[in-house]
Protein backbone atom coordinates (compact mmCIF):
# COMPACT_ATOMS: atom_id res chain seq x y z
CA UNK A 1 0.00 0.00 0.00
CA UNK A 2 3.05 2.27 0.32
CA UNK A 3 3.14 2.98 -3.41
CA UNK A 4 -0.53 4.05 -3.28
CA UNK A 5 0.17 6.48 -0.45
CA UNK A 6 3.11 7.89 -2.39
CA UNK A 7 0.99 8.39 -5.50
CA UNK A 8 -1.67 10.23 -3.52
CA UNK A 9 0.36 12.09 -0.90
CA UNK A 10 0.39 15.40 -2.77
CA UNK A 11 -3.28 15.42 -3.74
CA UNK A 12 -4.93 18.39 -1.95
CA UNK A 13 -8.15 17.88 0.02
CA UNK A 14 -10.60 20.78 -0.20
CA UNK A 15 -12.12 22.69 2.67
CA UNK A 16 -15.84 21.97 2.88
CA UNK A 17 -18.87 24.14 3.63
CA UNK A 18 -22.19 22.91 5.01
CA UNK A 19 -25.23 24.21 3.11
CA UNK A 20 -28.98 23.75 3.19
CA UNK A 21 -30.81 22.99 -0.07
CA UNK A 22 -34.33 24.42 -0.25
CA UNK A 23 -37.09 22.74 -2.24
CA UNK A 24 -40.87 23.22 -2.50
CA UNK A 25 -42.09 20.74 0.09
CA UNK A 26 -45.79 20.25 0.82
CA UNK A 27 -46.14 17.93 3.81
CA UNK A 28 -48.94 16.01 5.51
CA UNK A 29 -48.67 16.74 9.22
CA UNK A 30 -51.29 14.23 10.45
CA UNK A 31 -50.58 10.99 8.60
CA UNK A 32 -53.08 8.93 10.59
CA UNK A 33 -55.93 11.28 9.69
CA UNK A 34 -54.83 11.50 6.05
CA UNK A 35 -54.97 7.71 5.63
CA UNK A 36 -58.58 7.54 6.77
CA UNK A 37 -59.58 10.59 4.73
CA UNK A 38 -58.03 9.06 1.60
CA UNK A 39 -59.88 5.78 2.12
CA UNK A 40 -63.14 7.60 2.79
CA UNK A 41 -62.75 9.83 -0.28
CA UNK A 42 -62.22 6.78 -2.50
CA UNK A 43 -65.23 4.95 -1.05
CA UNK A 44 -63.45 1.61 -1.09
CA UNK A 45 -64.15 0.17 2.36
CA UNK A 46 -67.58 -1.01 1.18
CA UNK A 47 -65.72 -3.61 -0.88
CA UNK A 48 -64.87 -5.49 2.33
CA UNK A 49 -67.51 -7.78 3.83
CA UNK A 50 -67.72 -8.89 7.45
CA UNK A 51 -65.37 -11.80 8.05
CA UNK A 52 -63.24 -11.22 4.94
CA UNK A 53 -59.59 -12.18 5.27
CA UNK A 54 -57.79 -9.14 3.91
CA UNK A 55 -54.14 -9.33 2.86
CA UNK A 56 -52.28 -6.03 3.14
CA UNK A 57 -49.14 -6.06 0.97
CA UNK A 58 -46.19 -4.13 2.40
CA UNK A 59 -42.86 -3.74 0.64
CA UNK A 60 -39.23 -3.23 1.58
CA UNK A 61 -38.57 0.26 0.25
CA UNK A 62 -38.07 3.28 2.47
CA UNK A 63 -41.65 4.61 2.54
CA UNK A 64 -42.04 7.43 5.05
CA UNK A 65 -44.19 6.43 8.04
CA UNK A 66 -44.85 2.96 6.62
CA UNK A 67 -45.65 1.55 10.09
CA UNK A 68 -48.34 4.22 10.59
CA UNK A 69 -49.73 3.76 7.09
CA UNK A 70 -49.99 0.02 7.67
CA UNK A 71 -51.48 0.27 11.16
CA UNK A 72 -54.16 2.74 10.10
CA UNK A 73 -55.06 0.59 7.11
CA UNK A 74 -55.41 -2.36 9.51
CA UNK A 75 -57.70 -0.25 11.71
CA UNK A 76 -59.79 0.74 8.68
CA UNK A 77 -60.21 -2.90 7.60
CA UNK A 78 -61.19 -3.94 11.12
CA UNK A 79 -63.72 -1.09 11.32
CA UNK A 80 -65.89 -2.80 8.68
CA UNK A 81 -65.50 -6.31 10.07
CA UNK A 82 -62.53 -7.50 8.02
CA UNK A 83 -59.73 -9.69 9.37
CA UNK A 84 -56.48 -8.10 8.12
CA UNK A 85 -53.05 -9.70 7.90
CA UNK A 86 -49.75 -8.51 6.44
CA UNK A 87 -47.87 -10.15 3.58
CA UNK A 88 -44.37 -9.05 2.60
CA UNK A 89 -44.42 -7.84 -1.01
CA UNK A 90 -40.78 -7.33 -1.86
CA UNK A 91 -39.75 -9.65 -4.67
CA UNK A 92 -36.40 -11.23 -3.82
CA UNK A 93 -35.45 -8.89 -0.99
CA UNK A 94 -34.67 -10.19 2.47
CA UNK A 95 -32.38 -12.80 0.96
CA UNK A 96 -35.39 -14.27 -0.89
CA UNK A 97 -36.48 -16.13 2.27
CA UNK A 98 -39.72 -15.97 4.23
CA UNK A 99 -37.96 -15.19 7.52
CA UNK A 100 -35.68 -12.68 5.83
CA UNK A 101 -38.69 -10.77 4.53
CA UNK A 102 -40.27 -10.68 7.99
CA UNK A 103 -37.01 -9.25 9.30
CA UNK A 104 -37.03 -6.55 6.61
CA UNK A 105 -40.53 -5.51 7.70
CA UNK A 106 -39.47 -5.48 11.34
CA UNK A 107 -36.50 -3.24 10.51
CA UNK A 108 -38.95 -0.83 8.91
CA UNK A 109 -41.04 -0.85 12.10
CA UNK A 110 -43.81 -3.01 10.65
CA UNK A 111 -44.15 -5.48 13.51
CA UNK A 112 -47.19 -7.49 14.51
CA UNK A 113 -47.45 -5.65 17.81
CA UNK A 114 -47.31 -2.18 16.24
CA UNK A 115 -49.64 -2.69 13.29
CA UNK A 116 -51.95 -4.96 15.33
CA UNK A 117 -52.16 -7.69 12.71
CA UNK A 118 -50.32 -10.97 12.02
CA UNK A 119 -47.59 -11.21 9.39
CA UNK A 120 -47.84 -14.23 7.09
CA UNK A 121 -44.66 -14.66 5.10
CA UNK A 122 -43.94 -17.29 2.47
CA UNK A 123 -42.02 -17.46 -0.79
CA UNK A 124 -44.72 -19.74 -2.23
CA UNK A 125 -46.47 -18.28 -5.26
CA UNK A 126 -49.31 -19.11 -7.64
CA UNK A 127 -49.03 -18.64 -11.39
CA UNK A 128 -52.01 -16.51 -12.41
CA UNK A 129 -51.32 -16.12 -16.12
CA UNK A 130 -48.79 -15.48 -18.87
CA UNK A 131 -47.94 -12.63 -21.20
CA UNK A 132 -48.25 -13.26 -24.96
CA UNK A 133 -44.45 -13.66 -25.05
CA UNK A 134 -44.70 -16.51 -22.54
CA UNK A 135 -43.49 -14.75 -19.40
CA UNK A 136 -45.32 -16.17 -16.36
CA UNK A 137 -47.11 -13.92 -13.87
CA UNK A 138 -47.00 -14.95 -10.19
CA UNK A 139 -48.57 -13.77 -6.98
CA UNK A 140 -48.03 -14.49 -3.29
CA UNK A 141 -49.98 -17.59 -2.23
CA UNK A 142 -51.34 -16.00 0.94
CA UNK A 143 -52.61 -13.02 -1.04
CA UNK A 144 -54.10 -15.26 -3.73
CA UNK A 145 -56.04 -17.22 -1.11
CA UNK A 146 -57.28 -14.10 0.71
CA UNK A 147 -60.79 -12.76 0.21
CA UNK A 148 -59.47 -9.26 -0.53
CA UNK A 149 -56.05 -7.69 -1.10
CA UNK A 150 -54.79 -4.12 -0.54
CA UNK A 151 -51.34 -2.86 -1.54
CA UNK A 152 -49.33 0.00 -0.04
CA UNK A 153 -46.49 1.72 -1.86
CA UNK A 154 -44.81 5.01 -2.61
CA UNK A 155 -45.08 6.28 -6.19
CA UNK A 156 -41.74 7.53 -7.51
CA UNK A 157 -39.36 7.37 -10.50
CA UNK A 158 -37.65 4.04 -11.07
CA UNK A 159 -33.89 3.76 -11.01
CA UNK A 160 -33.47 1.69 -14.18
CA UNK A 161 -36.26 2.45 -16.68
CA UNK A 162 -38.73 5.12 -17.77
CA UNK A 163 -42.41 4.60 -18.51
CA UNK A 164 -45.97 5.75 -17.80
CA UNK A 165 -45.74 3.81 -14.54
CA UNK A 166 -42.46 3.13 -12.78
CA UNK A 167 -42.13 2.42 -9.05
CA UNK A 168 -45.55 2.35 -7.48
CA UNK A 169 -48.72 0.34 -7.05
CA UNK A 170 -48.60 -1.61 -10.33
CA UNK A 171 -44.96 -2.55 -9.86
CA UNK A 172 -45.82 -3.63 -6.31
CA UNK A 173 -48.45 -5.98 -7.73
CA UNK A 174 -46.20 -7.55 -10.36
CA UNK A 175 -42.79 -7.71 -8.70
CA UNK A 176 -43.45 -7.20 -4.99
CA UNK A 177 -46.34 -9.65 -4.65
CA UNK A 178 -44.72 -11.91 -7.22
CA UNK A 179 -41.94 -12.68 -4.72
CA UNK A 180 -38.64 -14.01 -6.06
CA UNK A 181 -40.24 -15.90 -8.96
CA UNK A 182 -42.33 -12.93 -10.02
CA UNK A 183 -39.40 -10.55 -9.80
CA UNK A 184 -37.28 -12.95 -11.83
CA UNK A 185 -39.94 -13.25 -14.53
CA UNK A 186 -40.51 -9.49 -14.75
CA UNK A 187 -36.78 -8.87 -15.19
CA UNK A 188 -36.13 -11.79 -17.54
CA UNK A 189 -36.06 -9.71 -20.74
CA UNK A 190 -34.14 -6.85 -19.10
CA UNK A 191 -35.26 -3.37 -18.11
CA UNK A 192 -35.58 -2.51 -21.81
CA UNK A 193 -39.10 -3.96 -21.75
CA UNK A 194 -40.03 -3.20 -18.14
CA UNK A 195 -42.18 -0.19 -19.04
CA UNK A 196 -44.37 -2.56 -21.09
CA UNK A 197 -44.22 -5.60 -18.85
CA UNK A 198 -45.11 -3.99 -15.51
CA UNK A 199 -48.58 -2.73 -16.54
CA UNK A 200 -49.35 -5.78 -18.67
CA UNK A 201 -48.43 -8.19 -15.87
CA UNK A 202 -50.34 -6.05 -13.37
CA UNK A 203 -53.50 -6.28 -15.51
CA UNK A 204 -53.30 -10.06 -15.41
CA UNK A 205 -52.82 -10.09 -11.64
CA UNK A 206 -55.70 -7.64 -11.15
CA UNK A 207 -57.97 -9.94 -13.16
CA UNK A 208 -57.07 -13.02 -11.11
CA UNK A 209 -56.36 -11.72 -7.58
CA UNK A 210 -59.00 -9.94 -5.44
CA UNK A 211 -57.11 -6.64 -5.17
CA UNK A 212 -59.63 -3.96 -4.19
CA UNK A 213 -57.48 -0.83 -3.85
CA UNK A 214 -54.03 0.56 -3.27
CA UNK A 215 -52.83 3.11 -0.75
CA UNK A 216 -50.30 5.28 -2.57
CA UNK A 217 -48.04 7.98 -1.22
CA UNK A 218 -45.99 10.74 -2.77
CA UNK A 219 -43.09 12.16 -0.79
CA UNK A 220 -41.59 15.61 -0.78
CA UNK A 221 -37.93 16.46 -1.24
CA UNK A 222 -37.23 15.85 2.44
CA UNK A 223 -38.54 12.27 2.50
CA UNK A 224 -41.86 13.16 4.14
CA UNK A 225 -45.41 12.35 2.96
CA UNK A 226 -46.76 15.04 0.65
CA UNK A 227 -49.85 13.19 -0.54
CA UNK A 228 -51.74 10.04 0.42
CA UNK A 229 -54.38 8.61 -1.90
CA UNK A 230 -56.50 5.48 -2.01
CA UNK A 231 -56.83 4.27 -5.59
CA UNK A 232 -59.53 1.75 -6.56
CA UNK A 233 -57.95 -1.22 -8.33
CA UNK A 234 -59.74 -0.55 -11.61
CA UNK A 235 -58.25 2.97 -11.73
CA UNK A 236 -54.59 2.07 -11.20
CA UNK A 237 -53.67 2.42 -14.88
CA UNK A 238 -55.44 5.78 -15.14
CA UNK A 239 -54.34 7.40 -11.88
CA UNK A 240 -50.78 6.18 -11.30
CA UNK A 241 -49.16 7.99 -14.29
CA UNK A 242 -50.55 11.29 -12.96
CA UNK A 243 -49.17 10.57 -9.49
CA UNK A 244 -45.78 9.68 -10.99
CA UNK A 245 -45.53 13.05 -12.73
CA UNK A 246 -46.38 14.77 -9.46
CA UNK A 247 -43.77 12.71 -7.61
CA UNK A 248 -41.10 13.68 -10.16
CA UNK A 249 -41.87 17.38 -9.67
CA UNK A 250 -41.34 17.05 -5.91
CA UNK A 251 -38.14 15.02 -6.02
CA UNK A 252 -35.02 16.46 -4.42
CA UNK A 253 -31.76 16.80 -6.30
CA UNK A 254 -28.22 18.02 -5.89
CA UNK A 255 -28.35 21.68 -6.87
CA UNK A 256 -24.72 21.78 -8.04
CA UNK A 257 -23.84 20.50 -11.49
CA UNK A 258 -21.38 19.39 -12.81
CA UNK A 259 -19.59 17.62 -9.96
CA UNK A 260 -16.01 16.39 -10.10
CA UNK A 261 -16.28 14.16 -7.03
CA UNK A 262 -19.46 13.04 -5.27
CA UNK A 263 -18.86 11.56 -1.81
CA UNK A 264 -21.68 9.34 -0.53
CA UNK A 265 -21.30 8.51 3.16
CA UNK A 266 -23.58 5.45 3.02
CA UNK A 267 -25.51 3.27 0.59
CA UNK A 268 -28.01 0.51 1.31
CA UNK A 269 -31.11 -1.34 0.18
CA UNK A 270 -33.09 0.68 2.72
CA UNK A 271 -32.04 3.82 0.82
CA UNK A 272 -32.64 2.63 -2.75
CA UNK A 273 -32.88 -0.58 -4.70
CA UNK A 274 -29.56 0.42 -6.21
CA UNK A 275 -28.04 1.38 -2.85
CA UNK A 276 -27.89 5.01 -3.94
CA UNK A 277 -30.64 6.44 -6.13
CA UNK A 278 -29.36 7.02 -9.67
CA UNK A 279 -31.95 9.76 -10.08
CA UNK A 280 -29.87 11.70 -7.54
CA UNK A 281 -26.34 10.62 -8.51
CA UNK A 282 -26.84 10.59 -12.28
CA UNK A 283 -25.15 7.16 -12.41
CA UNK A 284 -27.44 4.43 -13.79
CA UNK A 285 -27.04 0.67 -14.05
CA UNK A 286 -28.95 0.44 -17.34
CA UNK A 287 -29.19 2.59 -20.49
CA UNK A 288 -32.98 2.77 -20.13
CA UNK A 289 -33.09 5.64 -17.62
CA UNK A 290 -31.37 8.99 -17.42
CA UNK A 291 -31.29 12.26 -15.53
CA UNK A 292 -29.44 13.84 -12.64
CA UNK A 293 -26.12 15.70 -12.44
CA UNK A 294 -22.97 15.12 -14.45
CA UNK A 295 -20.62 13.39 -12.00
CA UNK A 296 -17.09 12.30 -12.87
CA UNK A 297 -16.19 10.22 -9.78
CA UNK A 298 -18.34 8.70 -7.03
CA UNK A 299 -16.83 7.62 -3.70
CA UNK A 300 -18.81 5.42 -1.28
CA UNK A 301 -17.61 5.48 2.33
CA UNK A 302 -20.02 3.12 4.08
CA UNK A 303 -23.00 0.75 4.15
CA UNK A 304 -26.12 1.47 6.19
CA UNK A 305 -26.74 -0.71 9.22
CA UNK A 306 -30.15 -1.77 7.88
CA UNK A 307 -28.74 -3.11 4.61
CA UNK A 308 -27.01 -5.89 6.59
CA UNK A 309 -24.10 -6.22 4.20
CA UNK A 310 -26.12 -6.01 1.01
CA UNK A 311 -23.96 -3.70 -1.10
CA UNK A 312 -26.05 -3.86 -4.27
CA UNK A 313 -25.19 -0.61 -6.05
CA UNK A 314 -21.55 -0.49 -4.99
CA UNK A 315 -20.70 -1.21 -8.63
CA UNK A 316 -22.03 2.23 -9.57
CA UNK A 317 -19.25 3.81 -7.49
CA UNK A 318 -15.72 4.35 -8.74
CA UNK A 319 -13.90 4.09 -5.43
CA UNK A 320 -14.69 2.80 -1.94
CA UNK A 321 -12.81 1.73 1.20
CA UNK A 322 -11.40 -1.53 2.49
CA UNK A 323 -13.84 -1.30 5.41
CA UNK A 324 -16.81 -1.32 3.04
CA UNK A 325 -15.31 -4.21 1.06
CA UNK A 326 -14.96 -6.27 4.25
CA UNK A 327 -18.58 -5.59 5.27
CA UNK A 328 -20.08 -6.90 2.04
CA UNK A 329 -22.20 -10.07 2.25
CA UNK A 330 -21.85 -11.10 -1.34
CA UNK A 331 -24.71 -13.55 -1.62
CA UNK A 332 -27.30 -10.86 -0.78
CA UNK A 333 -26.26 -8.54 -3.57
CA UNK A 334 -25.75 -11.45 -5.93
CA UNK A 335 -29.34 -12.60 -5.29
CA UNK A 336 -30.57 -9.16 -6.38
CA UNK A 337 -28.30 -9.16 -9.44
CA UNK A 338 -29.34 -12.63 -10.55
CA UNK A 339 -33.02 -11.75 -10.13
CA UNK A 340 -32.84 -8.37 -11.88
CA UNK A 341 -30.28 -9.61 -14.47
CA UNK A 342 -28.30 -6.41 -13.83
CA UNK A 343 -24.81 -7.46 -12.73
CA UNK A 344 -22.99 -4.13 -12.88
CA UNK A 345 -24.42 -3.09 -9.51
CA UNK A 346 -22.45 -5.77 -7.66
CA UNK A 347 -19.07 -5.27 -9.29
CA UNK A 348 -16.37 -4.10 -6.92
CA UNK A 349 -14.78 -0.69 -7.47
CA UNK A 350 -11.21 0.13 -6.51
CA UNK A 351 -10.99 0.23 -2.71
CA UNK A 352 -8.53 2.13 -0.55
CA UNK A 353 -7.20 1.54 2.93
CA UNK A 354 -8.76 4.72 4.36
CA UNK A 355 -11.50 7.24 3.55
CA UNK A 356 -8.85 9.91 2.99
CA UNK A 357 -7.05 7.81 0.39
CA UNK A 358 -10.37 7.00 -1.30
CA UNK A 359 -11.28 10.67 -1.69
CA UNK A 360 -7.77 11.59 -2.81
CA UNK A 361 -7.92 8.82 -5.44
CA UNK A 362 -11.20 10.24 -6.74
CA UNK A 363 -9.75 13.75 -6.94
CA UNK A 364 -6.62 12.50 -8.69
CA UNK A 365 -8.61 10.62 -11.32
CA UNK A 366 -11.41 13.14 -11.96
CA UNK A 367 -9.29 15.01 -14.52
CA UNK A 368 -10.06 18.46 -13.18
CA UNK A 369 -7.86 21.24 -14.59
CA UNK A 370 -6.99 22.54 -11.11
CA UNK A 371 -7.09 20.17 -8.11
CA UNK A 372 -7.15 23.18 -5.78
CA UNK A 373 -10.52 24.14 -7.30
CA UNK A 374 -12.03 20.65 -7.45
CA UNK A 375 -15.86 20.59 -7.35
CA UNK A 376 -16.72 18.22 -4.50
CA UNK A 377 -20.15 17.47 -3.05
CA UNK A 378 -20.68 15.26 -0.01
CA UNK A 379 -24.04 13.76 0.98
CA UNK A 380 -25.09 11.42 3.78
CA UNK A 381 -27.12 9.30 1.36
CA UNK A 382 -29.48 9.87 -1.56
CA UNK A 383 -32.56 10.06 0.69
CA UNK A 384 -31.36 12.96 2.82
CA UNK A 385 -30.39 15.97 0.74
CA UNK A 386 -31.59 18.86 2.87
CA UNK A 387 -28.14 19.51 4.32
CA UNK A 388 -25.07 18.65 2.27
CA UNK A 389 -21.41 19.66 2.11
CA UNK A 390 -19.79 21.44 -0.82
CA UNK A 391 -16.16 22.25 -1.49
CA UNK A 392 -15.02 25.82 -1.02
CA UNK A 393 -14.70 26.15 -4.79
CA UNK A 394 -18.53 25.95 -5.04
CA UNK A 395 -19.16 28.57 -2.37
CA UNK A 396 -19.56 31.48 -4.80
CA UNK A 397 -22.24 29.54 -6.73
CA UNK A 398 -24.11 28.71 -3.54
CA UNK A 399 -23.96 32.27 -2.21
CA UNK A 400 -25.79 33.61 -5.25
CA UNK A 401 -28.72 31.18 -5.08
CA UNK A 402 -32.02 31.70 -3.27
CA UNK A 403 -32.45 27.94 -2.87
CA UNK A 404 -29.11 27.53 -1.06
CA UNK A 405 -28.42 28.68 2.51
CA UNK A 406 -24.83 28.70 3.75
CA UNK A 407 -24.64 27.07 7.19
CA UNK A 408 -20.93 27.05 8.05
CA UNK A 409 -17.55 28.53 7.39
CA UNK A 410 -15.09 26.54 5.25
CA UNK A 411 -13.38 23.82 7.28
CA UNK A 412 -11.09 20.85 6.55
CA UNK A 413 -12.94 17.81 5.25
CA UNK A 414 -13.52 15.21 7.96
CA UNK A 415 -12.31 11.76 6.90
CA UNK A 416 -11.00 8.67 8.62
Amino acid sequence: MQIIEELLQDIPLPNMVKVKQKFPAPEIMDVEKAVHEAIQDAGVLSRISTGDRVAIAVGSRGVADIPILTRELVHAVKSVGGNPFIVPAMGSHGGATAQGQIEVLEQLGVTESFVEAPILSSMDVVEVGRLPNGLPVYTDKYAYEADKVIVINRIKPHTAFRGRVESGLMKMITIGLGKQKGAEAAHAYSFKYMAEHVPEMAKITLSKVPIIFGLGTIENAYDRPAKIVAVPAEKFEQVEPELLLEAKRLMPRILFDPIDVLIVDEIGKDISGDGMDPNITGRYATPYASGGPEVTRIVVLGLTEKTHGNANGIGLADITTKKVFQQIEWEKGYANALTSTVVGTVKVPMFMETEELAVKAAIKTCNTFDMNKVRVVRIQNTLHLKEIWISESLLSEGTNREDIEILSEPAPIQLR
